[in-house]
């Protein structure tokens, strides 16, 4: 598995696809890279901002699906999203 981990200003980075359940943090960036799923990086970024996935945002993972994981249900600002582990990698949080 390929653990993504950025360092900026002293506050550790990482994707919202590896954090477990039980995490809460703010987001960082919306840092989607090339072929990362099955739809253009553009279309992903903007499917995950138009559900309240923005910079300074509050997450909290709430639940894990029981095979792999995955999808996993995220509290974003209030709202209670479900998206997959692979989308989510696109979220950096500290």
């Amino acid at each position: 598995m390929r653990i993504a981990y950025h360092v900026m200003s002293e506050a550790v980075r990482v994707a919202l696809g590896l954090a477990q359940r039980g995490f809460r943090g703010r987001i960082a960036a919306i840092e989607v890279p090339p072929q990362s799923t099955d739809i253009s990086p553009a279309e992903l970024e903007r499917r995950l901002l138009e559900l309240g996935f923005i910079e300074g945002a509050e997450v909290e993972i709430l639940h894990e699906g029981l095979f792999g994981r995955d999808p996993i249900a995220v509290r974003v600002n209030g709202a209670t999203v479900a998206i997959r582990r692979r989308e989510a990698m696109a979220i950096l949080v500290s």
